[in-house]
């Protein structure tokens, strides 16, 4: 008969593995489903290559490790309970994400050479990703709501944050890698500018639904 404290612990594992599948599977569908965070990752995969991309995604798990933290510690639910919180970090995120989808327009206006688009290196596509990833507030909802499905303490909420977060990281690096790939190959400056004002698009919609939606 083997030891309580074995059963014990062949039992917490096997709770843990119970808890985690069902997270990832759930994190999985989520990371997968477009997004702000995967048209601004192709925005810049497009304009900057691979590097930019990643610096993209780097920046985006950031603002969400930021997030989990938060939420661990309940300040992202006061932000997704406060009125006056809630709309102002809406609007804001809103407003940047439509700066960014009217400079890609700008861009295919113009038609601006590659080299000239990517000013700032992988620090500027960085902060794009932890802003624009901060600047929604429907993370806080989403982060309040996900992370106690599967755990309760402290440690628990931001063990399945982080997870969370790097799942996201390196799938937006992949995605990004790839749209990088495909946009060497798409070297005619009609087809850039198309693509720029492609992404310009669909960032400024998403800004605008975000300005839109209540919750």
């Amino acid at each position: 008969m083997p030891p309580v404290g074995g059963i014990r612990r062949d039992l917490t594992h096997d709770l843990q593995m119970a808890d985690l599948l069902p997270f990832l599977a759930v994190a999985a569908v989520v990371i997968v489903t477009p997004g702000p965070d995967t048209a601004l990752t192709i925005r810049n995969a497009l304009s900057g290559g691979r590097g930019t991309a990643a610096s993209t995604a780097l920046g985006i798990a950031t603002g969400q490790a930021v997030w989990t933290i938060a939420a661990s510690a309940g300040v992202a639910a006061l932000i997704a309970a406060s009125g006056p919180a809630f709309l102002a970090l809406r609007v804001l995120g809103a407003a940047y994400l439509i700066w960014l989808g009217l400079h890609s327009l700008w861009l295919a206006w113009r038609g601006s050479p590659a080299e000239t688009r990517v000013r700032g290196g992988p620090g500027r596509s960085f902060r794009q990703g932890l802003l624009s990833n901060l600047g929604n507030p429907k993370m806080a909802i989403f982060f309040t709501s996900l992370l106690p499905q599967f755990g309760s303490s402290f440690a628990a909420l931001l063990a399945h944050g982080c997870l969370f977060a790097t799942m996201t990281f390196l799938w937006l690096s992949a995605y990004g890698a790839v749209v990088a790939g495909v946009s060497g190959i798409l070297l005619h400056p009609q087809v850039r500018r198309a693509l720029d004002a492609a992404t310009g698009v669909v960032l400024v919609a998403l800004g605008l639904r975000l300005a839109s939606e209540e919750r």
